[in-house]
C-alpha cells in the first residue's frame, strides 16, 4: 500500500493479450493512481509493449474493464510512460513508430525511478 511518503509510483506491465486480466489490472491500478494525483510512471514490458503502437490498445478486449485506450490515455496526460528498450528492440518497434508521450528507455532507468526514495514499485 502506498504510504503519505510515497513520491512515486511505478508500474510495470509485462502482459498483453496474451494475459489479458493481468494486463487490465497494471493499466488500472496505474490510471486510477494517477487520477487520484499519485505521480506515475507506467513501463510497457514483454507483450505489453505492442500498447505503445497506435492503435493496438483500441484492439484490446476484456469484458468489464475499463477500455484500454482510455486508460492509457489518462497516464499519457499524467504521467509518464516508457517501452521497455529491449522489448521493444524484439519487436521491432522504434522512437519513430510509439505514440507521442512514450518514451523508449531500459534497465538503467528503470532502476533509477524504483529506487529513488520513498518510491512504490508493482509488476503485474
Amino acid at each position: 500500500m502506498l504510504t503519505p511518503m510515497a513520491r512515486l509510483l511505478v508500474v510495470k506491465a509485462t502482459a498483453g493479450a496474451d494475459a489479458p486480466e493481468r494486463c487490465s489490472q497494471a493499466f488500472t491500478v496505474a490510471s486510477t493512481a494517477a487520477a487520484s494525483g499519485v505521480k506515475v510512471s507506467f513501463w510497457l514490458t514483454g507483450e505489453s509493449t505492442w500498447f505503445a503502437l497506435p492503435g493496438r490498445a483500441a484492439e484490446f478486449q476484456l469484458p468489464h474493464a475499463a477500455p484500454l485506450p482510455d486508460l492509457l490515455d489518462l497516464l499519457l496526460a499524467s504521467g509518464q510512460v516508457t517501452a521497455c528498450t529491449q522489448c521493444a528492440a524484439r519487436r521491432a518497434i522504434t522512437p519513430d513508430d510509439v505514440l507521442p508521450g512514450i518514451r523508449i528507455a531500459g534497465a538503467a532507468v528503470f532502476v533509477e525511478e524504483v529506487t529513488t526514495d520513498g518510491a512504490q514499485a508493482l509488476v503485474y
